[in-house]
């Protein structure tokens, strides 16, 4: 596992690749993390993912693949993320960055595009075993305001 050293081309890219993709907008994907914690967030998540890989027996580098490796790094920057940021919001986007957001439209009839609504606040909640995202929303034609939730993944 020579290629997981600090400072290693292998390793370099890795992190560049990754840190890029999370941080840029690509099509269905936004990045859950807010400007202000990337630089300290790149930091902080390199140096714990370089400590795992340290911590690593003999045994086990033999075992990690790229796969296990690339999993392993983004759920680090994910938890690092989530110490970093200010707001319960900012957490709940890292938490479930593919969720809607505030601010976003939501139509009422999709496939019209028609009843546009947007996100005013939202709120993860509990009910018995499981948690749902509860949005608040306003019309934008009447300004009625009106909830809804839906349960969230696991």
């Amino acid at each position: 596992m020579k290629e997981l050293e600090p400072n290693t081309l292998e390793s370099s890219e890795l992190v560049e690749q990754t840190f890029n993709f999370w941080f840029t907008d690509n099509e269905h994907i936004r990045s859950p993390f807010p400007i202000y914690i990337r630089p300290i967030l790149k930091e902080k998540a390199v140096n714990s993912f370089f400590k795992w890989v340290s911590e690593l027996n003999p045994k086990a580098k033999e075992e990690v693949n790229d796969e296990i490796i690339a999993e392993k790094f983004e759920e680090i920057i994910f938890e690092t993320a989530s110490n970093l940021v200010l707001t319960e919001d900012e957490k709940l986007t890292i938490e479930y960055p593919f969720l809607p957001r505030l601010s976003d439209v939501i139509y009422e009839d999709v496939a019209n595009k028609t009843g546009e609504s947007i996100i005013v606040d939202r709120l993860k909640i509990k009910e018995g075993d499981f948690s749902y995202l509860k949005l608040k929303l306003e019309k934008i034609d009447n300004k009625e305001i009106w909830e809804t939730k839906f349960e969230l993944p696991k």
